[in-house]
């Protein structure tokens, strides 16, 4: 079936968050890629495959309801979610799996630039599919040897990589079954997340056990999100640092951290090198325009020029 989903893959580009660990912050770098994607004015699409926690569906509810409570216009993207199938039988499992993940992309594949996939924690046939179709593949790393060993065998004494783990090997099976399909090689970009801001002692050595991986298995190393407060304290309102927090948010006063926060997630959206559509772009920019003067007074009062 695998096959069956690289040959009827989106015509969007389709971006996928994987990690087989959990906490590295996948739905974070997910919802700030989608929203500022859409701030570009593409046309997005964002499917959650993490039936148990659905943080990112639960991102996109509550960022829903802030727009109806505020009255103000918030992106919002065509959200999908795609259950775990949980009978007796694996077979029957993965074909209403394959089913429903086929049915999700026929629904949003001719309508949307971009397709943002938020997978689960752990190894699934879900999982699996997504990484068959990516375009683009984001996995968030914390700043660990803990986090490090989804993707490395390290050697206790001079940290040297000694092979690759359980989940660069699954990325790597799955490069490999879509290049014998359609040629197609996903770029894999791996993002230090969460990183502190005074840094740490083992920092240096972590980044060179990357860099030594990323030359082995074809992946390339992005620095990610600091750890701030802007990128867990508005979850409630489905809100992001991309967002103006101060018009939405009644009492929050402008913070540094916001502008830097907004700064990260752009460089990002460099590093990734992204296929940005320019007619979206100008969608956005008159968007923006628009937002900007409906509520400006008139050059002139249109009254006291009509004849009394």
């Amino acid at each position: 079936m695998l096959n069956a989903a690289v040959k009827s893959r989106s015509l969007p580009h389709v971006i996928v968050v994987g990690n087989e660990k959990g906490g590295s912050g996948k739905t974070t770098i997910a919802i700030h890629i989608a929203d500022a994607l859409m701030k570009r004015g593409q046309r997005l699409a964002t499917i959650d495959l993490d039936s148990r926690q659905r943080t990112l569906t639960h991102y996109i509810e509550n960022r829903r309801a802030s727009a109806r409570r505020c009255h103000v216009d918030l992106e919002l993207p065509t959200h999908l979610a795609i259950a775990r199938a949980e009978s007796a039988r694996v077979d029957d499992n993965e074909a209403t799996e394959f089913a429903d993940f086929d049915q999700a992309i026929a629904a949003i594949e001719h309508r949307h630039d971009f397709v943002v996939i938020d997978t689960p924690p752990h190894d699934s046939y879900l999982m699996r599919l997504a990484h068959s179709i990516t375009d683009t593949l984001i996995t968030p790393l914390n700043d660990s040897f803990l986090d490090l060993d989804v993707l490395a065998k390290v050697d206790p004494v001079t940290f040297a990589v000694t092979g690759i783990s359980h989940y660069a090997e699954l990325v790597r099976e799955m490069r490999r079954h879509r290049r014998s399909v359609d040629g197609e090689l996903p770029d894999w970009v791996v993002v230090r997340n969460r990183i502190s801001p005074s840094g740490s002692s083992t920092e240096p050595v972590l980044c060179d056990c990357l860099h030594e991986l990323a030359l082995g298995v074809g992946f390339r190393v992005a620095a990610g999100f600091h750890e701030r407060p802007v990128y867990r304290d508005f979850f409630p309102r489905g809100l992001t640092a991309l967002d103006p927090l101060c018009d939405i948010v009644p009492g929050v006063d402008p913070d540094p951290s916001h502008s830097m926060a907004r700064r990260e997630v752009e460089a990002l959206l460099q590093i990734l090198k992204l296929p940005i559509d320019a007619r979206g772009q100008r969608r956005a920019a008159a968007r923006a325009e628009w937002f900007a003067s409906h509520n400006r007074p008139l050059d002139n009062d249109i009254l006291t020029e009509l004849p009394r």
